[in-house]
């Protein structure tokens, strides 16, 4: 049986997230996208751990579903935590770390020791003081063997663990004696297989995506698609992850995460590494450092050319989240009445956001909307443009390449030649 797994969402109790999203509500979002497999997401917030106790039954060993619920969405118990340490060199650093628990018991347990680092009831994706990303692991592998840590999006300039200002250019680097524990990675909105594959150093580590959702509309933009059986447990999912046996990876156009290029968003500048380094790095016209993006920092440590693929790389696709998709075409704001009406009747008609993005034939999807069939068409044959993202501003999707001048109503003015 196919299964789509997001493995990395939020709950409401989380900062800059959505009130809708709660356990009730991912469970609905999923069943209308198409997800199986969930993530309950800031399982260390007293709140949301309340509630996860309140709503959810063990379905599969670790695995759980909706008491007294006829919705198949199935969950499993995870969160995100930012460990605040000194390196080495006495540099302050914060790293983001994704945690699945093998039950909601070791997940109690987890709390209970994490909650002597810092403020759990704070913020759904807490800060953990003085605890460094190898003692986290260590000590959560010591509460229960069965627990998966994985770096959250890795390359992200402030918090990702190979990002700019991260001072590691390894998961080894990162982790010390505990990256034997490290079995997979996030690659983030910002980047997808193809760029990780240039490091050789990631060959051992699988590249797995998660949405990082911070409200229901964002869940599934990044997945992970299984083939198991029709009630798995938690063992097999984290199993298939450190085996790479997935069917393939859901991705984001890395062009459209917000720190794919380079780039200074007080001046509106964006510049591609090539354009960044003939500046020094910093901005042309204030003269300020830029941020460095994924796409940079990437090219600094990699040591294959672009275009490469390893041996048993897990395959993968882009899409884009289908209201995105429809606010392009229909030149609509992406929230707007009119998407979420067009959005409710094409899913109404073809069942689920990954079957009308992934597998519904064109010619059905163009008897709703022909633009919309031919939008679909492209990003499958990743023919999508994208305007790259920099500095915390995301990209700007324009899948027919339209776009013709660099500031138009409503976008953003970019700099991309001097």
């Amino acid at each position: 049986m196919e299964c789509i797994a997001d493995l990395h969402v939020h709950s409401k109790y989380a900062m800059a997230c959505s009130e809708q999203l709660t356990i009730d509500n991912i469970a609905e979002s999923a069943r209308e996208k198409g997800i199986g497999l969930v993530s309950t997401g800031d399982f260390t917030h007293p709140k949301h751990m309340s509630e996860i106790k309140k709503t959810l039954e063990e379905h599969g060993t670790g695995i759980y579903k909706i008491k007294g619920s006829s919705k198949s969405t199935q969950f499993v118990i995870g969160t995100e935590v930012c460990t605040v340490f000194e390196d080495r060199l006495g540099r302050s650093r914060r790293i983001h770390h994704c945690i699945l628990a093998p039950s909601i018991e070791a997940a109690e347990q987890a709390n209970e020791h994490l909650s002597r680092f810092g403020d759990l009831s704070s913020d759904g994706r807490p800060l953990l003081n003085r605890i460094s990303p190898a003692q986290l692991v260590e000590d959560l592998i010591g509460i229960d063997p069965e627990m998966f840590v994985f770096p959250a999006h890795l390359w992200t300039p402030w918090f990702g663990a190979l990002g700019e200002h991260s001072g590691f250019n390894s998961i080894e680097e990162a982790y010390e004696d505990q990256a034997m524990h490290i079995y997979a990675y996030e690659t983030g909105l910002s980047s997808d297989p193809p760029m990780n594959w240039r490091l050789s150093k990631l060959d051992r580590y699988t590249p797995i995506s998660g949405s990082d959702a911070h409200s229901l509309p964002k869940m599934g933009r990044e997945a992970i698609i299984f083939d198991v059986e029709d009630k798995t447990d938690f063992t097999d999912i984290t199993g298939r992850i450190k085996k790479k046996e997935m069917k393939l990876t859901i991705e984001f156009y890395p062009e459209e995460g917000k720190y794919h290029f380079d780039g200074h968003r007080n001046c509106s500048v964006s510049l591609s590494p090539d354009k960044s380094k003939k500046f020094g790095n910093r901005c042309p016209k204030c003269g300020k450092k830029l941020t460095i993006g994924v796409m940079h920092r990437i090219d600094d440590l990699a040591d294959r050319e672009a275009g490469f693929i390893p041996n048993g790389a897990v395959p993968y696709v882009h899409a884009i989240p289908l209201q995105e998709v429809i606010a392009h075409v229909t030149g609509k704001a992406t929230y707007s009445m009119q998407v979420k009406s067009t959005y409710s009747r094409i899913i109404q008609r073809f069942g689920t956001e990954f079957n009308v993005l992934m597998k519904a034939d064109p010619d059905s999807i163009a008897e709703v909307d022909k633009k919309l069939a031919e939008g679909i068409r492209r990003i499958r044959e990743d023919k999508a443009h994208v305007i790259p993202g920099y500095d915390g501003v995301f990209g700007i999707i324009d899948i027919f390449n339209e776009v013709k001048q660099e500031k138009s109503e409503g976008m953003q003015k970019r700099i991309t030649e001097f």
